[in-house]
């Protein structure tokens, strides 16, 4: 990625008295420079698509920080506007709702579920949901928010 130096050899294999000048090289090896963005390419188009859930609700704002990563992809259960309560991107009648978490909990290491609620529906319902989570084997619960929203202490202003 750098330039290098070329020595000038005239002469024959003979040394000269003083010194041999030294040419800078006036090439630019960019193969590396394109592997590494090739890759890089390559990671954030497989990566894109991953990082969106399929049912689209607005979250509310909180000023809480992101839970750490975890090994296994992550079981989302999703409360929309109008009550549809959806696992991952499939939409699930309520009264269904503890047989499916009991099914899939069975099948899974991780008792970690991440529910996102819109912020329209009202607060019985999600207790509700979290009601039914528990129930259905799931005991680390984590509400989804999105960032910016209101802190509530003195740095408010």
């Amino acid at each position: 990625m750098g330039a290098g130096v070329v020595q000038n050899t005239k002469g024959g294999g003979r040394r000269r008295r003083g010194r041999s000048r030294a040419r800078p090289m006036a090439e630019i090896n960019v193969t590396p420079f394109v592997d590494v963005m090739l890759v890089l390419l390559i990671i954030f188009m497989v990566a894109a698509p991953l990082m969106v859930v399929g049912v689209p609700v607005e979250l509310p704002k909180t000023a809480a920080s992101a839970l750490p990563g975890e090994q296994e992809e992550p079981l989302t259960v999703t409360v929309t506007a109008d009550g549809t309560v959806s696992i991952q991107k499939t939409a699930v009648p309520r009264a269904e709702l503890v047989a499916k978490l009991r099914a899939i909990a069975a099948e899974r290491d991780s008792t970690r579920v991440y529910l996102r609620a819109d912020g329209k529906v009202p607060y019985e319902l999600v207790m509700q949901v979290m009601g039914a989570l528990n129930r259905g084997g799931f005991g680390d619960i984590g509400l989804v928010t999105d960032t910016g929203g209101p802190r509530l202490d003195e740095a408010d202003g």
